[in-house]
């Protein structure tokens, strides 16, 4: 089923490798295991979606990541970016602001052996401050805006990326890096469409 993935945006052996390692069917709806590889985005419970595999392994190949990093998540859903995340870097940390998909995504992700994979819920916008500053941060839901408490927990040389716009208008990823503590460069990337975030 993975040879139905359509991944010739990305070229990073370690984000291709991830994507090959990951079982996409166990992150779906069981209806949906069919479509699992399809390169589409899919429903999962409580009106989210799970992105569609080219999103996933574009967003990953442009935090830069290695073996020895962090990771901050925001936006866990059913699991399966986190899981990614962490067959490449040393830990995720994953926060999900609806209960349900963040007591179901951290079962998932423990039965799967994803031990790396640190999840709770909470309030995305305001990062996970105990265990930043973060080598990478990735946001799965879109914003007019970056929230600073995410902008603040990126160490130097960290790459974040995150949809920009909102639910009704065009959204477009956009990827910080912090050059210098002061200092962070800004670039646009693809266009998208992803759910919005939401805080509180």
């Amino acid at each position: 089923m993975k040879s139905r993935l359509r991944l010739e945006e990305v070229s990073d052996p370690a984000v291709l490798r991830a994507m090959q390692t990951v079982p996409r069917e166990e992150f779906v709806p069981g209806h949906l295991r069919g479509a699992a590889y399809d390169d589409c985005a899919l429903p999962i419970a409580c009106g989210q979606t799970i992105s569609q595999p080219a999103v996933v392994a574009y967003m990953t190949e442009q935090l830069c990541l290695a073996p020895g990093d962090r990771v901050l998540e925001v936006g866990t859903g059913s699991g399966y970016q986190a899981a990614v995340l962490a067959e490449i870097v040393r830990d995720v940390y994953s926060i999900e602001r609806i209960p349900e998909l963040a007591r179901a995504a951290a079962a998932r992700l423990a039965r799967l052996g994803y031990a790396n994979v640190h999840v709770r819920e909470g309030d995305g916008t305001q990062g996970w401050p105990e265990a930043a500053p973060y080598d990478a941060i990735m946001v799965t839901a879109a914003a007019d805006d970056i929230p600073p408490a995410l902008i603040a927990q990126l160490d130097v040389s960290g790459r974040l990326i995150m949809p920009v716009g909102g639910s009704y208008e065009a959204q477009v990823l956009l990827l910080l890096e912090r050059k210098t503590p002061e200092e962070i460069s800004s670039r646009r990337l693809w266009a998208v469409r992803f759910v919005p975030l939401i805080s509180g």
